[in-house]
């Protein structure tokens, strides 16, 4: 199992957040290739308007792929089944990483654009295989480690970027059309190496009626013992619907039952965005030039960051099916909330005091730490455990799409932002991390350790407002309508 999971990550999440973070330390570069292969077409530099769109549109590009991906991945995922649509899903990715290694030697800054968007479509489509994946392979009681690895291998993703993006290892001006490509060695190990592990014993159960297939997967991924309290768990979800087959995006939509959940994970997904996270990259730089730290020094704290990122996913993991889901993921966003709003008294006041600016470093870090341990790891596990197995896919497209929609426009907005605001954009962050706590802690139950039935049961007891919906146990019980607070 925990091969497979290193497998599924490698492959997809891990190359999520090499995309993200890779980008930046070959932007020079790439800025002049673009520039001298204008000049090499027309006999002109490119004006500054046209090298900043196309330099603006290499890097959104990547966004407007990832929302493509997530918008197709229900259907690829209903009609073709997880497995297969991530091994096509790596082919599509070692066609990319060719056409951006042979960018420069064609001469062509276009085939960056097209590399770049199908990098896109690739990290859409393949982090919500993954994370489904992950969700239905992962036993009850490790089910927190399992679920919260795929943000582990992202911020590994982004701290590998940063290292090799050094001018040291192969952020150089011969070495980047490669650095930019490497990540096809990682989708070419997981194509060659996924046809060896079993379909989820979920999908083998509930939507091929192959319960002896089950078993078996169960046995090679989980050991040998007695699985039947597992099958048991599985066989009372199928009880409590009419239909096993995979929700359509409509179907999910008139599913009463199931919009309490969909709520709450619609909320969640606009914190994690809103949590400031981007921002806080953003405005890491200036932090550390207004520390004195020079320019050649920024990329190697910036390093740190990723590693303290980590290092947070990481304790996440380990903490997760310890204290639960809810605890965590409260905590974790309160010293958040505590850390910004510091951090926007020190950046209001760093002229004030000399050490104010070290101060706003170690409270970033700080932000960064606490974002790892909570709304990084916690809200992927949530994500999986309180949808159904038939409504996963259309569900992740959904919340997915808003994800990458979000990123994409705070990305855009926030150089704007932090223009007329300053520091205190931040409080605007610092309200949606308050609000969204309050949400969570009035609505979310707990989920640790409990099947989807109970989790769903749990979800129809909480009161908000007086919106009703039907009923889960439609097949063992006439229908009636519970009155709940979704």
């Amino acid at each position: 199992m925990f091969l497979l999971n290193s497998v599924l990550c490698i492959g997809s999440m891990f190359l999520f957040g090499f995309h993200i973070s890779v980008v930046n330390a070959p932007s020079e570069f790439i800025k002049a290739f673009i520039n001298q292969t204008w000049m090499d077409r027309y006999n002109s530099p490119a004006p500054e308007e046209t090298l900043t769109l196309l330099w603006s549109f290499t890097i959104s590009i990547f966004s407007l792929g990832g929302l493509l991906g997530s918008l197709g991945s229900a259907y690829l995922i209903r009609k073709y089944g997880m497995k297969k649509t991530q091994q096509w899903n790596n082919v599509l990715v070692i066609g990319a990483s060719l056409v951006i290694g042979f960018s420069k030697m064609a001469g062509s800054f276009e085939m960056i654009l097209i590399g770049r968007f199908f990098y896109g479509i690739n990290s859409g489509l393949g982090m919500n295989v993954c994370i489904q994946y992950l969700g239905e392979i992962a036993p009850k009681k490790l089910r927190g480690l399992i679920n919260s690895s795929g943000p582990v291998y992202v911020t590994a993703g982004k701290l590998f970027g940063q290292l090799i993006g050094l001018r040291e290892a192969m952020g150089t001006e011969s070495l980047w059309p490669f650095l930019m490509s490497v990540c096809g060695l990682g989708a070419l190990l997981q194509l060659v190496t996924l046809p060896l592990f079993p379909d989820t014993p979920p999908n083998l159960l509930l939507v091929q009626q192959d319960k002896e297939g089950c078993i078996r997967a169960m046995k090679k991924l989980w050991g040998e013992g007695d699985h039947h309290a597992d099958i048991e768990d599985l066989l009372k979800e199928q009880s409590i619907r009419k239909s096993i087959k995979v929700l359509t995006f409509m179907e999910l939509i008139r599913e009463r039952s199931l919009r309490p959940q969909l709520c709450m994970l619609i909320i969640m997904i606009l914190s994690l965005q809103m949590s400031g996270i981007s921002a806080i990259y953003f405005y890491a730089y200036d932090v550390f030039r207004n520390a004195g730290i020079t320019g050649e020094k920024i990329p190697y704290l910036a390093i740190g960051i990723g590693a303290c990122e980590m290092l947070g996913t990481i304790l996440c993991s380990l903490l997760i099916d310890k204290f639960g889901r809810k605890v965590l993921l409260l905590t974790s966003m309160g010293s958040m909330g505590t850390s910004l709003a510091l951090l926007t008294v020190t950046l209001s006041m760093q002229k004030s005091y000399y050490w104010l600016p070290s101060c706003s470093i170690v409270l970033i870090f700080s932000f960064i730490l606490f974002f790892g341990i909570g709304p990084s790891g916690v809200i992927v596990v949530v994500c999986l455990e309180i949808i159904s197995q038939e409504a996963r896919a259309s569900t992740f497209m959904i919340i997915s799409s808003l994800n990458w929609t979000v990123l994409y426009i705070i990305g855009l907005l926030f150089p704007y932002m932090e223009k007329s605001f300053g520091q205190l954009c931040f409080v605007l962050f610092l309200g949606c991390i308050v609000a969204a706590g309050i949400f969570i802690f009035l609505f979310l139950p707990e989920t640790k350790g409990k099947s989807i039935t109970e989790i769903t049961e749990d979800f129809s007891k909480i009161r908000w407002g007086q919106i009703c919906f039907k009923g889960t146990k439609e097949a063992t019980e006439p229908e009636h309508i519970t009155c709940t607070k979704f």
